[in-house]
């Protein structure tokens, strides 16, 4: 006789994914550089998307937030159609994005720059982006002590780190990071990924995208792995970081 569904034995659903990409093709002029790529991220997630130079981990992150159009292929964000949005109205959503280099406004101040991320809600109350400003200080207080500094002039560590808390300041469902090692220090590196655990932890979903397998996938619940433009590798973190064949094989790692 077939068993009662109990609340005890009933499968375990996973959540709805936050972020989903479903056979994404884009190109670059006459050149193919995403290939039906899908994946997923769901939310309280920390994800990785690793892969070599060249691989499409930047295209990828351009096409979620609009800054490249697939012409094929289907992202949703937080349940709703995506690809074809602006850049603005996706942010507006909740997708902050933390890009490559870190992009910080160079000639503003740090507070400046920590403002322009709450410009989506610049219709509220300047006491809640008070509020917001104080909570994003409270993560990073090296910063602290250069609201007043102006951007370009700080060390590549301090920027990343004004990057992160700009992205924070828009109140994000989930952030988006292009290459948070680049060019940082391994001490450096090991403190930003600290942090990205930190922000993981307070309910907000990271997808990183990232060259520094190992570091990132100490961090991340799950992985995939790029190569050519195509996912060759989906698979929970620890054992993508457990696998010397697949290190070997998709990393590039001796």
């Amino acid at each position: 006789m077939p068993q009662a569904a109990t609340a005890e034995n009933l499968p375990v659903e996973s959540p709805a994914p936050l972020l989903k990409l479903e056979n994404i093709v884009t190109y670059y002029g006459s050149i193919k550089i995403l290939k039906e790529v899908s994946l997923e991220v769901r939310p309280g997630e920390i994800v990785s998307l690793l892969g070599g130079n060249a691989s499409g981990k930047t295209t990828t992150m351009k096409s979620i937030i609009g800054l490249v159009t697939p012409v094929s292929g289907t992202i949703y964000f937080d349940g709703r159609r995506i690809d074809g949005l602006s850049t603005g109205e996706i942010i507006a959503m909740g997708l902050a994005p933390v890009p490559e280099a870190r992009r910080l406004f160079p000639t503003m101040s740090v507070r400046e720059n920590l403002l322009m991320g709450a410009y989506v809600h610049r219709g509220e109350k300047k006491s809640r982006t008070q509020e917001d400003m104080d909570r994003v200080l409270e993560l990073f207080p090296p910063i602290r002590e250069r609201l007043d500094q102006i951007g370009g002039t700080l060390s590549g560590g301090e920027q990343q780190m004004v990057a992160v808390a700009r992205a924070l300041m828009a109140r994000p469902k989930m952030i988006l990071m292009d290459e948070p090692s680049m060019g940082l220090s391994p001490a450096l590196v090991e403190k930003v990924f600290e942090i990205i655990s930190k922000i993981a932890a307070s309910g907000t979903t990271m997808f990183i995208v990232e060259q520094n397998a190992n570091m990132a996938l100490s961090i991340a619940n799950r992985g995939y792995v790029l190569q050519n433009g195509q996912i060759v590798i989906s698979d929970e973190a620890e054992n993508i970081l457990k696998s010397e064949r697949i290190r070997k094989a998709y990393l590039g790692e001796a």
